[in-house]
């Protein structure tokens, strides 16, 4: 038989020296779980906790990304299509015969996910252009019919094996492991070369129906393999859920002190705003912002031109992937930022000394 398928206390400010200190301690021993993007956060909040004269927070944890969905939830079922070799050998002026061979035997039944979608992507083309052609008109009415079936049926799975060459490589799984940590400030962006693999996955999703485009194995596995090689959705994933959660605890200190006098900040908005240091995080959280929704929105396109997928993967996306679900990373991040940024404008106009004073 062909088998034809295949994410406050109040403080003195001159404890703050010290404060430095254990901080740098902590992250010398590996106190720091997020690296020096949580070093360059947490001694933002301890220089801010300093001017306005309040005890600096004890960083909380920040959550991990969810789990990504188990194999069994993330991939689409597409029935198995069985016939004989007789039958099929009937359709040998298709030039099917040694192609569905070659996926019977015992290379073919074990190959990767991506393989078996190339395989089902040229059969599809040679059904295709084999309905198109004279072919059907001399064949008996049972082989033209059992044609018309098939070429009927491929078509209608090819998307479904599209989505499952995506959603069953280990490298697409990988990209979103919980086991990866927040970037640095200093690798922000995603290499090119990543980039470049969704792009081009995408475009294997759409010109999958193209006669003219042509897939190349090679190139299609080494995108893979380009993925696997740094799990970045997941690094970029933590990194926003920690500056949300550092962001927020430095809000939090913003809210205490507006609820104070004036005359207990020190050095309080001008000096602390126009410091190096701040300017640094300001870059580095822009830069941040400009590298998650470049990244979310090449994976959101890749998404969007494939086939409508499993619920518990349309819940993964929405809660972890999505660039206006309130509640997911880069919208929850932009929100802590905004939040942040107007509680400090908010006590800058409140307790900024008058010129010349």
């Amino acid at each position: 038989m062909g088998d034809w398928n295949s994410l406050g206390t109040e403080r003195r400010t001159r404890h703050w020296p010290w404060l430095v200190l254990v901080a740098a301690l902590l992250v010398g021993c590996g106190g720091s779980a997020g690296g020096e993007s949580d070093t360059l956060l947490t001694e933002y909040q301890q220089r801010l906790a300093a001017s306005l004269g309040l005890e600096a927070p004890a960083p909380r944890s920040p959550d991990n990304i969810g789990s990504f969905p188990d194999k069994r939830e993330r991939l689409l079922e597409i029935p198995e299509t069985r016939d004989g070799m007789l039958n099929v050998y009937a359709l040998r002026e298709c030039h099917i015969t040694s192609l569905v061979a070659g996926r019977n035997n015992q290379l073919g039944r074990v190959a990767p996910a991506s393989q078996r979608w190339l395989y089902e992507l040229e059969l599809w083309r040679r059904l295709d252009a084999c309905w198109r052609s004279e072919v059907p008109e001399t064949l008996a009415e049972s082989d033209r019919e059992r044609l018309a079936r098939l070429t009927e049926a491929k078509t209608e799975q090819l998307p479904r094996v599209s989505w499952n060459a995506l959603f069953d490589s280990s490298e697409w799984a990988g990209s979103f492991s919980r086991a990866s940590s927040p970037l640095s400030p200093a690798e922000t962006r995603p290499h090119d070369d990543q980039l470049a693999a969704l792009a081009y996955l995408r475009d294997t999703t759409l010109h999958q129906f193209d006669p003219g485009w042509q897939p190349d194995s090679a190139t299609l596995e080494g995108h893979l393999k380009t993925l696997r090689t740094r799990p970045f959705s997941a690094e970029l994933l933590r990194t926003l859920l920690l500056a949300e959660q550092r962001l927020e605890e430095a809000s939090e200190l913003l809210e205490h002190s507006l609820e104070r006098s004036c005359s207990r900040l020190s050095g309080f908005p001008d000096e602390l705003h126009q410091s190096p240091e701040h300017a640094r995080l300001e870059a580095w959280l822009a830069r941040l912002e400009k590298t998650a929704r470049g990244w979310l929105g090449a994976i959101d396109e890749l998404l969007e031109a494939q086939t409508e997928g499993p619920e518990p993967v349309a819940d993964y996306r929405r809660r972890w992937l999505s660039l206006e679900a309130p509640e997911a990373p880069l919208p929850a991040f932009d929100a802590a930022r905004e939040r942040h940024e107007s509680l400090r404008e908010e006590l800058a106009r409140r307790c900024r000394l008058p010129r010349g004073a």
